[in-house]
This record gives structure tokens, C-alpha cells and sequence, in this order.
């Protein structure tokens, strides 16, 4: 490991681990047959809070064919608690195995497709969330504190009626141990009963029942497999997995709010190391990362850190929920090799829980940080001052090198990365017709060249599926031209512009995530293109940048496919961060059919969203002040629209964004 990575782990070694762990640390020697191995305690780490949150909402399908191993019911001790997950228990043994077929075709009679479960649409604001949880529900409680806290919400409003209608919806792996992926959820409609109990945390058990007619998202569910399972259960569940349907009393609807205001916390704003830490004033940590939340929406931080966030947070409770299951399995006696797997799990997710709180910390302002990575250095000029011409091709013919001059450098490859990766400040790199995968393009830092010779539509390069990046430009002056660009997997913008200055010229751009970022201080030149598809705004221009944006077609932008509220209004074709503002020139670009405006400025002033069109001859008197402010705002920018085609954009040709 790397001087800073050890230094990165020793911090979090000493600030994040209990100290219990690390007491008498040098007793546990692994390499002493005769003394007892440590391993962390199972403990020290505590599985979700909200165990599971399932993605299937009221439109998710009935599924109609359904091949799945159902656990054996012998069990004992199957209770779940809400607080504390427990893993599906491994009854997967031959002998008690029951038939698929037997189980989910033996019965004549197909559960009925779930009725519609209730969602309040209710749009909070981030100052609304703040008043809610910091000073409504938390108060001045630790993070000791919280799951009393949330009970004491929940009680209030399930003190106004005991019974009501909902869909549990609970994971398939405790009811099956081999299922297809199609199953994300078994959904099952259930009389709830809440009593009132002088102790608070009972209030995130509910006791359930099979309601009628018996309804299930898996038409051939076996109702005695779930009779059973409820029987074993004590008929017991966790109130969090249980959704209200739609078409109850208005008190009913008070509190499927109020559970999708527990989710949220759950979800959004508690983290698994709140419990580890003793934080003196827990209200003010979630109020940040409300605003973190808010900030993500608002397109305050860029899509491609945000979705990147969102993927090491997954892979922390995935790593964390790993550690658990291995901790669960290891005996009071633990062999070496088990305790060394141990450390190694929990050490991983310490490390990963380490970053979440420095990003946390800085909140992901503006453009860093980014997850960690390989920096490619810049390499510079050769010592000899010597330039090289490298040709990308399967199969090198003279006809292919007839232009150039006899002295001239050339160096044959087979594919693109180690082109890249030979390549000094000043080469060339010709690519000639066919699909290429280039690593390298995820870090460009040298002074280059890359282009096409052939048919544009012939010369493909595609992104590498397990790359966070697709091509990232740190060089001073760089090049990229007539190549079609194909995104796939990355969440990145299809190309960031992190420094110095990229030249883009008679390129197709065919995103998948985001379009291309031109961070603060970084300078894009684009002539002669085409972009399409992105997730977010097809170009976005960072306060301090540079860009001219000449003789482009940019459409079908803002296509935003996640539903975790990252969304958002502010895409388009353009858009433009204006503090400090952008030097920008734009000129007989085509900007057409983007989600969103044509172009979006953005300036950084939180209030309400306020957008307008632009350039409409019908507008109200009432909107004049708004149409006269996004004119002052266009002329403090020196930017000219008038020599561009804008059309077919659903919120207008340009709007101003107030956040």
C-alpha cells in the first residue's frame, strides 16, 4: 500500500475504531500458533437500521412466471427486529429441500394483484426537512437517542387508529434461497395492528395478518408457505417494510406520511457508523447532510460525483453487511486465516466509511473530490525533441501512411491503450476504422493529438463499463478529433475537462451519463459536433471556465433514468454556472428537443426555483421582471443567442435558475 494510503488508514484506524479493539493489540499476534487470534467484534458493527428498502412502488407488475427454492419453515429464533438485521438463515440443506414446482404450482387458486399503496406527493424543501427532523423530531437527542425519537413521531400518529390496510414488502430471501432476479420484492397484502405500548420502540414492530382477498406481486405464491412463515414469525414484522394503500381514511394517510418521513431518515440521512460515534449535537450533522441531499437535487454538485457518492455508500453497506454475515459464521475459536480475513473485511470498511466522512465533510462543493485514483503524469516532450506518429490498426498497410513524409516517426499498434500510453507531448495518434476500448483515455495529461482517418461512424471508441470515467483532459492543449465517442456504464461526464484546454472538432458524442463538464479554470474549444443522450445538461460550463461553442448539434439532452430525486430542471443543452461567470462564446449551434431549456444559467442565490422562457413574444406582463433580469444576466455574460437555432426544448429556448 501507498505512503498516504497507510497514513489514510492509520488516521482512521485511531479516529473511527472503537478503542476496545485495539487495546492490548499486540497480544493477538497471528503469527504465535498458541495465542488466540482477535478479530473484530461482531458488535462493533451494527447491520441497517432500515434493513430494507425496496424499489418496486404501485406500478411494479404482477409477476406471472415465477421459478424460485423455498427456505424450509423448520426454523427457530426467525424473528427480525427492525433495529437489528438479521441474515437470512441457511436452511438450504438437500433433504429438507422442497420441490419449486410442488410449492408454487400446487395450489389452483392465483394470489390477486396488489392494489395501489399510498404516496402523499408531498415535495419538502430543504428548510422544511431541516424544521422537521432537527427541531420537530430529534430535538437536542444523540444518535444513541434517534430510534426512541422516531418512535415518539410514530406513536402520535399510531395512536389515532390501531388497524388499517397495507403491502408488506419484505425480501425474497427470507422466503426463498434461489429466485430469479426479476423478484426485487415479495409484496403481500396484510391487515396491520398497531396497540398502544408504554414502550416506545415497540411502536417499529407491527403485527400483521393476511388480509383478503390474499394478494401477492407473485401470482403463484402458495398462501400456506405464507401463513406459515407469518406463523413462525409470531406474525411479528417491521413496521417500515409495511406500505398503506391507497383509498383509507385521512388518518391512515397521516401516517403512511409520517413512515415515508422514518424511510427518508433511514435512507437519506442516518449512516452506520451514527451509533460508533459520539457526537455531541447529532441534530447539526443531519442538518448538513439535508443539505447535502438538497444540494444533490439542485444540481448544486455535479451528477457525475453525486452518482459516484451514491456508489461507494452502496458498496460501504454491501462491505459492511459482508463483514456481518462473516462474522456470523466464525466460531469461538477463530484459525488464523479467519481472523486475518476478518481484519482485511474490516479494514475495507473502515476505509470506505472514512472517505463517506471527508466527503460528507466538505459536501461535495463544487467539483471535488473525486474518488481516489491513479494520476498519470504528464510525461512532457521526448529528450531527443523527437515526435512520433502512432497508427491504431489491426493491419498496417503503406497505403495507410502515403501522406506523410519519409521521415516521419511512425509506430504501429494494435489497439488505442498503448498508443496512448507510448505516446509523449506532441505525438500523433491516428486510429483508423474499427471499435477500440481505451483505459488510458480516463487520464490524458500530455499534449497530443488523437484523431480519425476513415469514415467518422466507422471509428468507435467505447468506454469501459467498470471505469468511473470515460476521458478526462488534464493536458494544457489537447485534441480529439473525427472519432464517434460511445458511452456505456460510466456515470461521468462522456468527457470531463478537469484543466488546461481541450479541442474538440467534427466528433460524435453518444452518452449514456452525463455530457461533457468543463470544471473551473478548464477551457473547451468544440466545433463541428454532435451530442446526445445525456443524463444531465448535454454541456456544463463550472464558474471560472472557458468555452467556445461553435457550429455544434446538441439535442435529446437531460434524459435523467435514476428516481432518486437527482433529477432535476436545470439540464438542457447548455447550462452555465455564472459565479464567477464563465467566459463563454456561442455561434450557430443547433440546440433542439432537450428536456429542459435550451440553456440554463444558473446562479447560486437559494431561494425558490424560478425559471422562465426566453425570447417569448407572448409573455405576461408579470413575467417581464423575470425576462429582464435573464436579459441583464445574458449581457453581463456577453453572450449572444441570436446567432443560434434553439427550438423544441420543453421548458423554452433559455431560462435563469435561482438556487
Amino acid at each position: 500500500m501507498a505512503a498516504g494510503g497507510s497514513d489514510l488508514m492509520a488516521q482512521l484506524e485511531m479516529s473511527s475504531v472503537s478503542a476496545e479493539l485495539f487495546t492490548k493489540r499486540e497480544e493477538s499476534s497471528l503469527q504465535m500458533p498458541s495465542t488466540r487470534p482477535k478479530i473484530p467484534k461482531p458488535n462493533s458493527l451494527s447491520p441497517f437500521k432500515y434493513p430494507f428498502s425496496p424499489q418496486g412502488s404501485d406500478s411494479s407488475p404482477t409477476l406471472r412466471s415465477v421459478f424460485a427454492s423455498p427456505r424450509n419453515l423448520k426454523m427457530s429464533g426467525a424473528r427480525r427486529g427492525c433495529r437489528k438485521l438479521q441474515l437470512p438463515p441457511c436452511l438450504d440443506t438437500a433433504e429438507d429441500e422442497w420441490d419449486a414446482e410442488e410449492l408454487l404450482y400446487g395450489s389452483s387458486v392465483q394470489a390477486q394483484p396488489l392494489p395501489p399503496i399510498y404516496v402523499s406527493g408531498v415535495a419538502l424543501s430543504v428548510e422544511d426537512r431541516i424544521s422537521l427532523y432537527c427541531q420537530k423530531i430529534l430535538r437536542h437527542c444523540k444518535a444513541e437517542g434517534v430510534d426512541e425519537a422516531l418512535c415518539s413521531y410514530l406513536s402520535e400518529k399510531l395512536k389515532k387508529k390501531n388497524k388499517w390496510i397495507g403491502v408488506w414488502k419484505t425480501n425474497p430471501e427470507l422466503f426463498f434461497h434461489k429466485y430469479e432476479d426479476s423478484i426485487q420484492y415479495v409484496g403481500l397484502l396484510v391487515e396491520v395492528t398497531c396497540k398502544p405500548s408504554p414502550n416506545v420502540s415497540s411502536y417499529l414492530i407491527a403485527r400483521v395478518h393476511i388480509a383478503e382477498p390474499f394478494s401477492c406481486n407473485i401470482a403463484n405464491m402458495q398462501r400456506e408457505l405464507v401463513d406459515d412463515f407469518l406463523e413462525q414469525l409470531g406474525h411479528c414484522v417491521p413496521l417500515l417494510e409495511i406500505y398503506p394503500t391507497k383509498g383509507q381514511d385521512d388518518v391512515t394517510c397521516e401516517i403512511a406520511q409520517a413512515l415515508e418521513i422514518v424511510r427518508f431518515f433511514f435512507d437519506y440521512l442516518w449512516r452506520d457508523w451514527d451509533d460508533e460515534e459520539n457526537c455531541e449535537n447529532y441534530s447539526v450533522l443531519i442538518e448538513e447532510r439535508i443539505k447535502l441531499f438538497g444540494d444533490i437535487q439542485d444540481g448544486n454538485i455535479p451528477p457525475p460525483i453525486a452518482q459516484r457518492f451514491k456508489r461507494t455508500l452502496e458498496k460501504y453497506r454491501n462491505k459492511r453487511l459482508e463483514l456481518i454475515e462473516f462474522q456470523s459464521k466464525i466460531k469461538d475459536d477463530p484459525s488464523v486465516s479467519e481472523a486475518v480475513e476478518c481484519w482485511n473485511k474490516y479494514y475495507e470498511v473502515q476505509m470506505l466509511s472514512g472517505i463517506l466522512k471527508i466527503w460528507e465533510n466538505l459536501r461535495l462543493r463544487a467539483h471535488g473530490p473525486f474518488f481516489p485514483r491513479i494520476l498519470r503524469r504528464k510525461k512532457g516532450l521526448r529528450d531527443t525533441g523527437e515526435v512520433v506518429m502512432h497508427v491504431v490498426a489491426n493491419i498496417m498497410t503503406a497505403d495507410m501512411v502515403k501522406e506523410y513524409s519519409p521521415d516521419t516517426l511512425i509506430q504501429q499498434h494494435n489497439n488505442l491503450d498503448t498508443a496512448l500510453e507510448n505516446s509523449y507531448g506532441g505525438d500523433t495518434v491516428v486510429i483508423f476504422p474499427g471499435e477500440y476500448k481505451a483505459e488510458a483515455m480516463a487520464m490524458l495529461t500530455d499534449d497530443i493529438t488523437i484523431k480519425g482517418i476513415g469514415k467518422k461512424e466507422d471509428i468507435i471508441i467505447v468506454s469501459q463499463p467498470s471505469s468511473d470515467n470515460f476521458i478526462v483532459s488534464r493536458a494544457e492543449n489537447i485534441k480529439i478529433i473525427h472519432l464517434t465517442l460511445r458511452q456505456r456504464g460510466t456515470f461521468d461526464g462522456i468527457i470531463v475537462v478537469e484543466s488546461g484546454h481541450l479541442t474538440l472538432q467534427d466528433c460524435d458524442l453518444q452518452c449514456e451519463g452525463t455530457g461533457i463538464c468543463v470544471l473551473t479554470g478548464a477551457a473547451l474549444t468544440m466545433k463541428d459536433c454532435e451530442i446526445s443522450g445525456s443524463q444531465g445538461a448535454g454541456i456544463e460550463l463550472y464558474p471560472g471556465s472557458g468555452a467556445i461553442i461553435e457550429g455544434n448539434k446538441i439535442h435529446n439532452c437531460n434524459n435523467f433514468r435514476c428516481t432518486d430525486g437527482l433529477a432535476s430542471n436545470q439540464g438542457g443543452g447548455i447550462k452555465l454556472k455564472v459565479i464567477p461567470a464563465p467566459v463563454v462564446k456561442l455561434s450557430n449551434n443547433h440546440i433542439y428537443d432537450n428536456k429542459g431549456h435550451g440553456v440554463t444559467i444558473v446562479q447560486p442565490k437559494r431561494r425558490p426555483l424560478d425559471t422562465m422562457n426566453f425570447m417569448n413574444d407572448g409573455a405576461a406582463a408579470g413575467d417581464r421582471k423575470d425576462e429582464d433580469l435573464l436579459t441583464k444576466v445574458l449581457e453581463d455574460l456577453r453572450l449572444e443567442l441570436d446567432g443560434n437555432n434553439l427550438e423544441k426544448n420543453s421548458l423554452g429556448n433559455a431560462g435563469l435558475v435561482l438556487t
